[in-house]
């Protein structure tokens, strides 16, 4: 039941997040000049118009781990009724994502790495720029909750 603008907040930084499944955060060719896209489901290779999809324990992780963020904010939103309770997950959520962009880059650099390249704004993805979305759209569903507690207070 949408009871104030930060479930709007809350929903679209559940649909960010998942939309990691969809878009990489990086991609460059290898050595080979094969196109290579990072995803946190593995890593999408494309050579001769077919696209293979490899993944190791590490992607599987990152999957389950965007997962788990993609259900917080829906969680938030199931505990409207206990203001305190929200804010405690939005700020733990907060520092999860911080934490999941950090292995995001470390894995994004192990992979560039192994094909004697580096990470630059050339090879960021789109999914790259969800991940501070996730977090902007994280602050201001907090902002709504500030909101309404100083609304109740009043």
């Amino acid at each position: 039941m949408i009871q104030r603008i930060q479930t709007i907040w809350l929903l679209l930084s559940s649909v960010t997040i998942f939309a990691l499944f969809l878009f990489p955060y990086v991609q460059f060719f290898d050595s080979n000049g094969i196109a290579m896209a990072l995803k946190v489901n593995g890593i999408l290779s494309s050579s001769g118009g077919e696209n293979q999809l490899s993944s190791s324990f590490g992607f599987i992780l990152q999957a389950i781990a965007t997962v788990i963020l993609g259900v917080l904010p829906l969680f938030t939103i199931i505990n409207y009724k206990n203001r305190k309770k929200q804010i405690t997950i939005i700020i733990i959520t907060i520092v999860l994502i911080i934490l999941f962009g950090a292995w995001l880059f470390m894995s994004a650099s192990n992979a560039v790495a192994e094909v004697n390249k580096t990470i630059s704004i050339d090879n960021i993805g789109i999914g790259a720029l969800l991940v501070p979305l996730y977090v902007v759209f994280q602050l201001l569903a907090l902002k709504g909750i500030n909101k309404d507690t100083k609304l109740i207070k009043s």
